[in-house]
């Protein structure tokens, strides 16, 4: 890429990740930075522009975070967004203002004049998402305003000469439904940045970047049968053909058919060399008696990686396996702490779970894009849509579907009903339109039942429909009441020791996609 990235400074915003997909949906590369970061080491990464979120802070709260003028004066093309709006408002020498006239949610705003760059050729009149106690009353000095609401005097302003620009309301949602177009009038108008991250161009820049890294050496890949691993495969299988390895780990905790689709669908698909080691008596023997979901996920993230040691040295005739290829995306990276300004949410296996005396060294070629990107990659590498369309599945597997201790009883008992929800969901046409399904098994409760015109006393299972684009957020899926009928009368009915299906309609936030 000639241009440095899009940075998007977080103050703390809901949506600073689904900024920086919008940016890419925009064909610019964009990554998330801490509020924190000082303006020397931003600008030490050549930004091609620089986009200020919103915040759950007041500008009048002490404590709450700024900018360092000096980022807004460097003549890096910066947006502002909401919180960042009045934050660049303030820094550029505008006024903000405790006015007491908020605005939450859907908000119209009026285009004034030509509209400036941002609002040009916009209906005069139209809605937006907006989220604000706060408002600029008075622009920049030399900026036009170009849009104004009921609550808000200064709703919009921009001076492209200077290349900053800024708009109160939330144009990365789709409650404003022309927030894409500004954003990318932002990025091509304003910032003059070119539209050159496709699809191609990924591909090219990570074959290159594998090739440079792992040079004549060899590589395992971790294969799941998921999208993720699949793509990183097949990405580093072309960078440097027969020097990857593909390692199937069958750890007992895969759904039922997998180990079969992934030795016959992508060996097919790719023709990669592909090793099976069956490990499922040493994954449940390291579970047995672990019911904390963290504790889980590290002991399946450790033995994994000792797995993957022993096949390498198996593997010693064939030269030395120096590098494992692993399919960690940036909402894997975020959710772990390892996004620039974020919390732990929960370690991933493969990012906070990997034991610190790791033997190999890590190639990921995902790990700065979201799902939607990897399925496009996959998509212009030659994966067949059955692979690349795959709903996804976290590499812990079922292991953390199960609220208590993992037992082989309670694996067969989860991988019966997920296998019935999945038929009827594929069976009702539905396999697009949600996210992914998990199923859960409340192994540590117990309900009342009556089956067979007798008292059960047996596990509830929970249906965990989403829909999302990323996994960053999500909302559960309106499932159709037929299909949630045929899927909890046949658990019922066909399920050892399940009495009792309950649907999950929580959304992210507050509740992750998986329960553990």
């Amino acid at each position: 890429m000639a241009d440095g990235p899009v940075l998007v400074v977080d103050f703390g915003a809901q949506y600073a990740q689904l900024i920086a997909r919008r940016v890419r949906e925009a064909q610019v590369y964009s990554e998330v930075v801490p509020h924190t970061a000082g303006a020397g080491e931003i600008l030490a990464r050549k930004p091609a522009a620089i986009i200020l979120s919103g915040g759950p802070s007041s500008v009048y709260a002490e404590g709450a975070p700024s900018v360092d003028p000096a980022l807004v004066e460097s003549g890096v093309p910066v947006l502002g967004i909401c919180y960042g709006f009045q934050v660049l408002a303030g820094a550029l020498g505008g006024a903000v203002e405790h006015t007491g006239a908020r605005e939450y949610g859907r908000t119209e705003v009026k285009v004034l004049g030509e509209g400036g760059v941002l609002h040009r050729e916009l209906p005069g009149r139209h809605p937006v998402w907006m989220s604000h106690g706060d408002s600029v009353t008075k622009a920049p000095e030399g900026a036009t305003v170009t849009a104004t609401s009921e609550g808000a005097p200064v709703a919009g302003f921009e001076h492209p000469e200077r290349r900053f620009a800024g708009v109160q309301y939330h144009p990365e949602v789709a409650h404003s439904p022309h927030g894409q177009e500004v954003l990318r009038r932002f990025l091509h108008d304003i910032a003059g940045i070119r539209p050159q991250w496709t699809t191609a161009s990924i591909v090219a820049d990570q074959v290159a970047r594998i090739r440079d890294q792992v040079g004549e050496g060899r590589a395992i890949c971790g294969l799941s049968g998921g999208v993720d691993s699949a793509v990183a495969a097949a990405l580093v299988q072309q960078a440097i053909g027969d020097r990857l390895t593909c390692v199937f780990v069958d750890h007992g905790l895969l759904r039922a058919g997998e180990r079969t689709q992934v030795e016959r669908d992508f060996v097919a698909a790719t023709g990669v060399n592909l090793v099976t080691v069956d490990a499922r008596e040493r994954f449940l023997t390291a579970l047995a008696g672990v019911t904390d979901p963290e504790e889980k996920r590290k002991i399946i993230g450790r033995e994994f990686i000792r797995v993957f040691e022993q096949a390498e040295r198996d593997l010693k005739a064939k030269g030395d396996y120096r590098f494992l290829v692993q399919g960690t995306l940036y909402p894997d990276v975020v959710e772990s702490g390892g996004g620039a300004g974020t919390a732990n949410i929960k370690s991933h296996h493969n990012v906070g779970g990997l034991p610190e005396d790791l033997r190999f060294e890590l190639v990921e070629p995902l790990r700065l894009l979201f799902k939607d990107e990897v399925r496009r990659v996959g998509l212009e590498l030659g994966l067949p849509e059955t692979i690349v369309h795959r709903q996804p599945f976290p590499g812990p597997g079922l292991g953390i579907r199960i609220i208590g201790e993992v037992t082989a009883d309670r694996l067969a008992t989860l991988r019966a009903a997920d296998a019935i929800a999945r038929e009827e969901l594929t069976a009702a046409g539905l396999d697009r339109d949600i996210w992914q399904c998990p199923v859960v098994l409340l192994a540590d409760v117990r309900s009342v039942g009556v089956q067979g015109d007798g008292r059960t006393y047996g596990h509830p299972v929970v249906l965990r429909p989403v829909s999302s684009e990323d996994a960053m957020t999500a909302d559960w899926t309106r499932l159709p009441y037929d299909v949630l009928e045929r899927i909890s009368t046949r658990i019922t009915n066909e399920v050892a020791d399940v009495n009792r299906v309950a649907l999950d309609v929580t959304s992210k936030p507050p509740g992750t996609i998986e329960w553990e």
